[in-house]
């Protein structure tokens, strides 16, 4: 029995709000770690005669296979979350990605430490897809697009909160830092006590049995990737994979070069670690409120204007930031901004995209625009690293505001997707109609 806690909102809803954000944050938190320490740590694997322009490939590449493994990763367990549940996938993802994150800290060659960087992404790239439609068949109500926008906050919470610990351990070597990770491994066993299925995908599954025992099939029995790249759907899933590619062209560059940047404009010295701490803080500071924000702004300009609206702050940000030579206070008071704009327009995909699409396909409609996003991205850490070294005489910053500028993709597929304010989840109006068992 379900208890109301305020009109229109029970105590599970609650329940699952906390779980979802905590395991979204705590995979920010681990990747962002990650990020804090990949320089130190492919120096010291690398050892002592290593260039810097080795030492920026490598750890450009190492971040590269850890976002092509959240992108299989999140493929794979979201086409599982739609067949089998989004609960269970949910509690293999949070373990994988904080045992493996945490074993790094282990490696002592470069092809070990890439390696398990690649199976931690293979969790890590299911807490927002899933999560994001487990929040959205749990919150079908008008308090949906805002309760997601907290739930994504989290990501940027556990970014900040990695930042803190940086702070407090960074000077003890990149090691220990990184045992940490594990710590979001627990989470597990509150996702498996508290947070159930929703009735949706209960009802998805109800009717796909109910079929195979008539000996009958439907569209709804067709494999969920062929539905979404054929007619009707595939006019939607067309501007979701603009959005995200853009969304993340721009994220992931600017998140996983702004802690070199800060290093090298603060200069060797005791407070270099302290320098790079409180600017990945204010990144994420603004993350936080770019996140928790959004669902409130789409749902009083739309979902197509929130997103234009995060495009453009993080578009405008970086192009003033990052290209010229700036002192650490210029970045300190920017670093929010951009934070704001980069980590409002990865979030507002889980805001919107569940709202396009049915339930017996949902998750695997977000896990795939993500995971297609995040393939064509893995290389712009990588890119922007090479870049900086060959064309703009190691200048990070105008690398990093090239690749950012993919960005405009993700204008374009805005332009493209329809509005969803004030609309219920997509789903099936009838039984949708046989199909012959070939297909």
């Amino acid at each position: 029995m379900q208890h109301e806690t305020r009109p229109g909102i029970t105590r599970h809803q609650w329940l699952t709000l906390t779980g979802t954000t905590l395991g979204w944050g705590m995979e920010g938190f681990d990747a962002s770690l990650y990020t804090l320490i990949v320089v130190p740590a492919t120096k010291e694997i690398l050892g002592p005669g290593a260039s810097a322009s080795s030492i920026s490939f490598h750890a450009g590449l190492g971040v590269a296979i850890f976002l092509v493994g959240w992108a299989l990763g999140g493929l794979l367990f979201g086409l599982l979350s739609d067949y089998f549940g989004r609960v269970r996938v949910l509690m293999v993802a949070v373990v994988l990605y904080a045992v493996f994150t945490a074993a790094s800290a282990f490696a002592q060659e470069y092809w070990q430490l890439v390696l398990l960087r690649f199976i931690a992404g293979l969790g890590s790239g299911v807490e927002a897809p899933v999560g994001a439609v487990l929040m959205a068949e749990t919150w079908n109500n008008r308090y949906r697009a805002r309760a997601i926008g907290v739930m994504m906050s989290g990501f940027a919470g556990g970014f900040f909160l990695s930042s803190l610990v940086y702070g407090l351990l960074g000077e003890h070597g990149w090691r220990i830092t990184l045992l940490v990770a594990v710590v979001p491994a627990f989470l597990a066993l509150f996702i498996r006590r508290y947070i159930h299925e929703p009735e949706t995908t209960a009802d998805v599954k109800r009717r796909r049995a109910e079929r195979r025992a008539r000996g009958t099939r439907t569209e709804e029995d067709r494999f969920v990737l062929r539905r979404l790249f054929t007619p009707p759907l595939l006019r939607r899933m067309i501007p979701c994979l603009l959005i995200q590619t853009g969304a993340l062209f721009a994220f992931w560059s600017t998140t996983t070069w702004t802690p070199q940047i800060i290093t090298k404009l603060s200069g060797p010295g005791p407070g270099t670690v302290a320098h790079v701490s409180t600017a990945t803080a204010l990144l994420n500071l603004g993350g936080v409120v770019g996140y928790a924000s959004w669902g409130f702004i789409a749902d009083a300009i739309g979902r197509r204007g929130a997103f234009l609206v995060s495009f453009a702050v993080a578009l405008i940000g970086i192009g003033v930031l990052f290209p010229f030579q700036h002192s650490l206070t210029v970045y300190l008071w920017l670093l929010p901004v951009v934070g704001f704009g980069i980590f409002g327009a990865v979030g507002g995909p889980c805001v919107q995209f569940p709202e396009l699409f049915p339930a017996g396909v949902r998750a695997s409609a977000i896990a795939t625009s993500n995971s297609v996003g995040r393939l064509f991205t893995a290389a712009g850490p990588l890119i922007a690293g090479s870049l900086a070294t060959q064309f703009f005489g190691g200048d990070l910053g105008i690398a990093v505001a090239v690749i950012a500028s993919l960005a405009v993709l993700g204008i374009i597929g805005v332009l493209l997707a329809p509005e969803t304010r004030n609309l219920p989840l997509a789903e099936p109006a009838t039984e949708p109609a046989a199909v012959p068992a070939t297909q």
